[in-house]
């Protein structure tokens, strides 16, 4: 399993991996001698200031109920997206909320869509998905939407 992004807040380049001891012995049987992923980040002491920054806050608060929060947020504001003709599905797991299209979006046209709604949200081929932070309020949920809804019922 490879962690990443999310262990510092987005905020800098960090990856942890985990795996098996099996995996592991046989990666470190390799050349190398050891288990070697992304030197160019291994041990970066800023990075890891920030993730364990991010990790304290993120234990601070209660996420397991605001994550359960927002997936009822999100399963419910989903639903009016799939009355959209270009939508084909929706979807929800946890905090991640995905709206397939029925084709691939412009990112460069629909990014500046998303924007004049107020909102940044990056799509990827035929998906535009968002996974708002825990600790998002129900007003910004409603924001987000709001600009969301906006873009693919043109």
């Amino acid at each position: 399993m490879c962690l990443g992004k999310a262990i510092t807040g987005g905020y800098m380049t960090l990856t942890a991996t985990m795996c098996t001891n099996r995996v592991s012995r046989g990666i470190c049987e390799g050349e190398a001698g050891w288990f070697m992923h992304g030197p160019t980040f291994m041990g970066n002491p800023l990075a890891c200031a920030v993730a364990n920054g991010s990790i304290s806050l993120l234990l601070s608060d209660d996420w397991q109920n605001n994550i359960q929060r927002i997936e009822a947020f999100l399963s419910t504001a989903l639903q009016k997206f799939s009355s959209l003709k270009t939508v084909a599905d929706v979807r929800v797991l946890g905090a991640i909320g995905v709206i397939e299209m029925h084709d691939p979006v412009t990112l460069p046209d629909i990014q500046k869509h998303f924007v004049a709604a107020g909102v940044w949200v990056r799509p990827f081929g035929k998906l535009i998905y968002v996974m708002p932070p825990f600790i998002s309020s129900d007003e910004e949920l409603n924001q987000l939407f709001k600009g969301v809804y906006s873009v693919p019922s043109k």
